[in-house]
């Protein structure tokens, strides 16, 4: 059903332009993927611009549920759509469209404008010129013959002409269409491949919604693709060279502005690709790098990151600038849910992509499809590490065997368990070997975790009472103790009384300082044939996490 014809842009006018582009994008999705080679043939950025949307969309909704009568002002819609965006932005176009809402937002929703029901074609102008500037500032080394040249060119279409919202948004998207067919002029890799750039055809779908939802009139989808077929530019500038870092690192930050600006630093001498995106104390970030690890320390020491995703890319990704099309998938490969930033790195060095879960933010079945997906390989493993995200792993990898990638859920409980799965994990075997032998590692695995009780409660081990130290073996408390040290001890002596060759120690920031080397000693000296190895988990959920293989 067309859309009311309007000549101004409100509230009502966001939630259509929201729920217009999210339906867009996923019938684009799978085409804007396909296309993808730059900065990395990863083939996900029509997914990453959708859940990106998506996420944008629910914000919007929300806001509208909020009222029981009426509706959200549009400052207030606004901002719910890039914040929406912000906290769910994924890959380097998806970050850069969140900042393009913002943008937009900023001039839109700008304090003072909280009574304003509606705003008229100059006041959208500026916008959409905003938007385009602070995209491109947000990118550490832009380059053209992306989406910020597509951004660009609409603010520049819409700046040009006269008239109501309808005439700007109509200027807006052609101004975008003709450089879309453009870019294959201006970055190498895309007329070697014969494709528009994919986060640029992606925003243009975003502005023809944004055309439908002011003007009432769809645009022909076929009209919008670009010109993937024009003649090639040898000369156009191309971004760095063969072959690139191995990792993308996206995550959320809290952190002030001063210390975002050293993060920029910091993270611009670890890779490439890097956007960071957002204000008033959230930031998204985005980057290419060797050091997974690294990147994340660096968040660490801005503020508090979370919600964090490492990426492996597989071998013979065609990262920046290739001279291949886009890549076919991998054979196989690793998806893992993990607890904490030390183990999110420890993870993706073994060249598992990796979901950071949160105490009290489990993922949903949702992200864990778009993490399978993103392992972009025939044959997905999953290690969920808890058992009470069993039923939401499996749901998730129900989604993705309906896409036609064979997945095989191995039921670890614990992110020990996944690390002695990973351990034996094997890709040149053939699937179902390499699944029996790593579920068999992974049950072969007791696991316990070392915790501080936060009330009184009853336990399988008796009452406890806040600040007690709690020992978990397979689950069930089996030792209440004074201090989390001593605890752990007695635990690690329950564990090696039924036999073992090997003791993993997953050490959290909250954990006591000499708690790793007390139980290091305790090893050495009373069981002899048993070795010990020991990982920084970072701001995990439990303090200490341990393993006996």
């Amino acid at each position: 059903m067309a859309q009311v014809p309007q000549t101004f842009l409100d509230a009502l006018a966001v939630r259509t332009w929201c729920g217009l582009a999210l339906r867009s994008l996923g019938r684009a999705r799978e085409e804007i993927d396909a296309i993808n080679v730059y900065p990395v043939a990863d083939g996900d950025t029509g997914t990453n611009l959708y859940l990106t949307v998506e996420s944008a969309t629910a914000a919007v909704e929300a806001v509208f549920a909020g009222y029981e009568q009426g509706g959200p002002s549009l400052a207030d819609a606004l901002r719910a759509m890039a914040h929406g965006a912000l906290i769910g932005a994924r890959g380097n176009s998806g970050t850069i469209l969140a900042q393009l809402l913002r943008g937009m937002a900023q001039v839109l929703a700008a304090d003072g404008a909280g009574d304003v029901s509606h705003v008229d074609g100059t006041d959208l102008r500026r916008a959409l010129r905003r938007a385009a500037d602070a995209a491109r500032e947000a990118v550490a080394h832009p380059v053209e013959g992306t989406v910020l040249t597509v951004a660009s060119a609409a603010a520049d279409a819409a700046d040009g002409g006269e008239g109501d919202c309808r005439a700007v948004v109509l200027a807006a998207y052609e101004g975008a269409r003709a450089a879309l067919a453009a870019t294959p002029r201006q970055l190498a890799v895309l007329g070697r491949a014969g494709v528009v750039d994919a986060g640029g055809r992606g925003l243009v779908t975003v502005l023809a919604s944004l055309v439908e939802a002011v003007t009432g009139e769809a645009v022909p989808e076929e009209t919008y693709a670009g010109a993937a077929g024009a003649d090639v530019c040898p000369e156009a500038p191309e971004h760095a060279g063969e072959g690139g870092p191995a990792y993308e690192v996206i995550y959320l930050l809290e952190a002030d502005d001063a210390a975002v600006t050293r993060l920029r630093e910091r993270l611009d001498t670890l890779g490439d690709s890097l956007v960071v995106v957002g204000g008033d104390g959230l930031w998204n970030v985005h980057v290419h790098v060797d050091d997974a690890g690294a990147a994340v320390e660096a968040g660490v020491e801005a503020g508090r990151p979370y919600r964090i995703r490492i990426t492996h890319f597989a071998v013979g990704d065609v990262h920046t600038g290739g001279e291949r099309p886009p890549r076919e998938p991998a054979q196989r490969a690793v998806v893992a849910v993990v607890p904490g930033e030390g183990l999110a790195g420890l993870y993706a060095e073994a060249g598992a992509t990796t979901v950071l879960a949160r105490p009290g933010e489990p993922p949903a079945s949702g992200e864990l499809a778009q993490a399978l997906r993103r392992a972009h390989a025939r044959e997905v493993v999953l290690l969920p590490n808890d058992a009470e995200l069993r039923h939401t792993a499996a749901a998730a990898a129900e989604q993705v065997r309906a896409e036609g990638v064979r997945v095989a859920l191995i039921p670890t409980r614990s992110a020990v368990q996944g690390i002695a799965a990973l351990a034996v994990h094997e890709p040149e075997r053939r699937f179902d070997e390499d699944v029996v032998q790593m579920t068999s590692a992974a049950g072969a695995t007791r696991y316990a975790e070392v915790l501080v009780a936060e009330r009184q409660s009853w336990t399988t081990a008796g009452i406890c009472q806040a600040g007690d130290a709690l020992g978990l073996i397979d689950g069930d408390v089996a030792v209440i103790g004074p201090d989390l040290t001593g605890t752990a001890e007695t635990v690690l002596d329950r564990m090696l009384q039924a036999g073992g060759e090997l003791v993993t120690l997953v050490v959290g920031d909250d954990a006591p300082e000499a708690v790793a080397d007390r139980l290091e000693a305790r090893v050495r000296e009373s069981y002899l044939a048993v070795d010990t190895v020991v990982y920084r988990g970072g701001r995990q959920g439990a303090p200490l996490l341990i393993g006996v293989e």
